[in-house]
């Protein structure tokens, strides 16, 4: 006989026993998010570590997703190490006196960051760092906001101003007033947009669109970015929330170019895979409001020192294993891999297989494609993700401290994923997929 699992105040059902999540989704966090949930069959996360996930059913999976989030892998010892030490002190601060695991982690910060960026504020996510910069632009007078479409920068209401899709923007306009958006990779529509006096104007670009698709520019596109910039006398913000801190295979996607922004947005890496961070690093000009009056722009939880202790240890990781260059390595050798694999088996259903460092993207031929081709490789054992602003393009975010073995059993899981797709789905005029069944 199965006992009803209820979940008392504030808790879960009985140990071991996650049968009920999906309704309690349902109950008390988004229906929807419980319908795609079980779309992906219904299964429960319970642990995780270095590049695995293992779930509720004993099932163990290679993540190459989490939304770029783990380039050090979950749960790295160094960081939960620094963590725990943390959280038996000083988990928490009273925000009156100064603590030294803010200080260390900012000097970490700026230290790895591009010349020039010295100041840094901390925040819990990579939309809130992109309101300080939004604010830090205003502070000097830089209210127009220049974006680029299909570059994803948060929903919170500012960030959401600034990202470029109205799937997300509509339901809550009015937004932000004088907010453009020109198309990604071309300098010459940014520069027809800021005019000649660019100095009312804030610039916010990503080094590669993650959300977007995993859209490279052309080479040189940042810097002549920049120099439009440097010219009309606009603010420059780079978001790094998803390519910095090793992902693209160098330290900032900045550093390709020789590029140094106003202000450059890290994340998502920044956590160590344990504890959620995110950081706005400004030169001293941008930031001369912050430094004249502390409480301009605070939040309780900025800077908090088990944070702090986490994204100090994430930096220490990533420049003492090796991991930037461990992500270009192994971005050389996955992308022809994948790209060979999915040409091979399935051309007609793919546009396009591209990426840079270990932020790669299949694009397909439609969303639908997308989606079975994520439900094959988690069938295979591999989670990956759709992307929040191209439904048809599925990323991969594998990574750093993935091993040969790990990287063959992804090589693997590809193909058999794109020779399933292959013989699902057949040309129709050379072009568009159908059943073949």
């Amino acid at each position: 006989m199965t006992t009803a699992t209820t979940a008392g105040p504030g808790g879960a059902g009985p140990a071991g026993d996650h049968g009920d999540v999906p309704a309690r989704y349902r109950a008390h966090l988004s229906r929807g998010r419980a319908k795609l949930g079980e779309l992906f069959g219904g299964d429960v996360e319970v642990s995780s570590a270095g590049c695995r996930v293992r779930t509720a059913r004993g099932r163990d999976y290679l993540n190459c997703g989490g939304y770029g989030v783990f380039l050090t892998g979950a749960c790295h010892p160094r960081v939960v190490a620094a963590v725990e030490r943390q959280i038996r002190t000083l988990p928490l601060s009273t925000r009156l006196l100064l603590e030294p695991r803010a200080a260390d982690a900012a000097t970490a910060l700026a230290r790895v960051a591009p010349p020039g960026l010295e100041r840094v504020h901390f925040t819990g996510s990579g939309a809130e760092a992109v309101e300080t910069a939004l604010k830090l632009a205003r502070s000097q007078g830089h209210r127009r906001i220049v974006a680029t479409e299909g570059g994803y920068h948060g929903k919170t209401l500012g960030a959401l101003s600034a990202t470029g899709r109205a799937l997300y923007q509509d339901p809550f306009r009015p937004l932000l007033p004088d907010t453009v958006h020109v198309p990604y990779g071309d300098a010459a529509a940014l520069a027809g947009a800021l005019g000649e006096d660019g100095s009312d104007a804030v610039v916010l670009v990503e080094p590669v669109q993650g959300e977007a698709g995993v859209i490279i520019p052309p080479d040189g596109y940042l810097r002549r970015v920049a120099e439009v910039c440097r010219r009309t006398g606009a603010f420059l913000v780079l978001d790094e929330v998803m390519t910095g801190l090793g992902r693209l295979g160098h330290w900032w996607g900045a550093d390709r170019e020789g590029v140094v922004p106003d202000v450059l947005l890290a994340g998502k890496s920044l956590s160590g895979g344990v504890v959620p961070v995110a950081a706005a690093i400004a030169t001293p000009r941008a930031f001369r409001a912050f430094d004249r009056d502390p409480f301009l722009h605070t939040s309780t939880f900025s800077a908090a020192p088990v944070a702090m202790a986490a994204a100090r240890a994430a930096v220490a990781v990533i420049d003492e294993e090796g991991l930037v260059e461990r992500s270009r390595a192994l971005g050389d050798t996955l992308l022809p891999l994948l790209r060979g694999s999915l040409l091979a088996h399935c051309p007609h259903l793919v546009r396009e297989v591209r990426g840079m460092g270990l932020l790669l993207g299949v694009e397909f031929r439609d969303g639908g494609l997308a989606g079975e081709f994520l439900l094959e490789l988690l069938d295979l054992g591999v989670i990956a993700n759709h992307s929040l602003n191209a439904h048809a393009v599925v990323r991969l975010t594998p990574p750093a401290v993935l091993s040969d073995e790990e990287t063959g059993e992804l090589a693997a899981a590809v193909e058999a994923a794109a020779r399933a797709l292959g013989e699902r789905f057949g040309p129709q005029d050379g072009t568009s997929p159908t059943r073949s069944d």
